[in-house]
């Protein structure tokens, strides 16, 4: 799958990117039509531990999926983001087979 990565105020490693990259990829494993994935990390400027903040917006045939989740790692809000796609996915795949 092709995923559009940009982080905002802040450069990403390596290790994250190839992360992020592997967990999409298994988003293609739960419904196979997936054309792209935007993903947007920022980090928030509050003395709160849970700054970090990953929106992922995947797109699909006739829709897209958009997902916002803030954690205290990059790691931990994606993920969450892909635990919560994967769910809209499955049950994307079971209103289009119902038709």
């Amino acid at each position: 799958m092709k995923v559009n990565m940009q982080s905002v105020n802040f450069t990403v490693d390596r290790k994250l990117v190839d992360f992020i990259q592997r967990k999409m990829d298994k988003l293609e494993t739960y419904y196979d039509r997936v054309i792209d994935a935007d993903v947007y990390l920022k980090v928030e400027n509050t003395s709160a531990k849970e700054n970090k903040i990953a929106e992922v917006r995947v797109n699909i045939p006739g829709d897209d999926l958009m997902v916002k989740k803030q954690c205290r790692s990059f790691e931990e809000a994606i993920d969450e983001a892909t635990s919560t796609l994967q769910r809209a996915l499955l049950k994307r795949k079971e209103k289009v087979r119902a038709h």
